[in-house]
């Protein structure tokens, strides 16, 4: 799962999510260079008279765009969310895309974990409400994952209220 429960300590936890990637960087390399390969295919027939002069821009702009695209696919999927448990203090911090970051911070006590099934931009919306302010967490996560993700994220809280930890 795209997300994981850092080694806790006895005063804090702490949750590390980031979003699933299909195609690591060796998968883009390989990618972008098979894609190079099967569009100088047709510059083999004309190898050799001015058409290929012709039709060399239009393929590097087609490799260069596939290549833009993907890139701009990878910077805009970096986010990562930091969410840290203490007794005291609840802290998420999301770092998002072109270095981006927000912070929200609550009272454990008084942090209600939400699921809304519809409604929200995704199946199985999960928020978390303290205050007066209401914010998503995980939104990059599969349904499955953010189902099972309230469950354990419930059990931390517990055990963060509890007054025996």
């Amino acid at each position: 799962m795209p997300y994981e429960w850092l080694p806790a300590t006895p005063t804090e936890t702490r949750l590390h999510l980031w979003p699933y990637r299909s195609l690591p960087k060796t998968g883009f390399v390989w990618f972008i260079g098979g894609t190079a390969t099967l569009l100088l295919v047709p510059l083999l027939a004309v190898l050799g008279s001015p058409v290929l002069w012709g039709l060399l821009p239009f393929l590097l702009l087609a490799l260069a765009a596939v290549w833009f695209a993907l890139n701009r696919s990878y910077r805009d999927g970096e986010i990562v969310e930091h969410l840290t448990l203490t007794p005291d203090r609840i802290t998420l911090t999301r770092h998002g895309p072109r270095g981006r970051r927000q912070d929200w911070q609550a009272n454990p006590y008084w942090v209600r974990l939400d699921l809304h099934r519809t409604g929200g931009p995704v199946p199985n919306y999960l928020t978390l409400q303290g205050g007066d302010r209401q914010v998503e967490l995980g939104a990059f996560l599969a349904e499955d994952e953010r189902l099972a993700l309230l469950g354990e994220l419930n059990a931390a809280l517990r055990r963060c209220r509890s007054p025996e930890r």
